[in-house]
């Protein structure tokens, strides 16, 4: 996943950055349901960029988590979204753990694991900064952005307008692959 050239800002000539195969794959089984093979392909996609400290390495522990809890192993997803929102203090990414924080508590609601959501929901209040745009809606992209693509044309990943990270005025990056996003992209 982590080769040459799969990094922030780092460009193959001509071109956004390379997609790693085994993401798209993660996505598209994702996507038809079979959730132990995508757990399984993001949780390798994980191990490798926590290897590298990889900045998107906790997106990927929290996909895996997600296809896991879908997969019926709560257990497992939820020690993976742990895994995830933990990688994300460790890199310092406290607008990226706010809101995937958020969604998590969610999630786990949705699936019956009230316990569990608790838990992480107690656990944010400790983790996140007290900062201002830390309640509520945080700070992140300003209201009147343009509309994104609901899936990146490059790895296919979900593109939620919460979490995204917005490179200028008409420009995103895909939260997965990096690859940039436009509106009508």
């Amino acid at each position: 996943m982590f080769r040459r050239g799969f990094r922030r800002g780092a460009m193959r000539p001509g071109g956004p950055p390379a997609v790693p195969p085994l993401l798209q794959k993660a996505h598209q089984w994702m996507q038809a349901g079979n959730y132990v093979a995508a757990a399984e392909a993001f949780e390798e996609l994980a191990r490798k960029g926590e290897t590298v400290t990889h900045p998107k390495t906790g997106q990927m522990y929290l996909q895996a988590g997600r296809a896991r809890i879908l997969a019926g192993q709560k257990d497992a997803g939820f020690a993976h979204f742990k895994q995830g929102l933990e990688f994300m203090v460790r890199m310092n990414q406290p607008v990226r753990l706010f809101h995937a924080g958020n969604r998590v508590v969610t999630e786990l609601n949705e699936h019956g694991m009230t316990a569990q959501s608790q838990e992480i929901a107690a656990w944010l209040k400790t983790a996140l900064p007290a900062a201002p745009g830390m309640t509520g809606a945080a700070s992140g992209a300003p209201a009147a952005k343009p509309a994104l693509p609901t899936h990146c044309p490059g790895c296919g990943g979900p593109v939620r307008a919460d979490e995204i990270e917005w490179l200028d005025d008409v420009t995103a990056e895909c939260n997965w692959c990096g690859s940039p996003l436009r509106a009508g992209g």
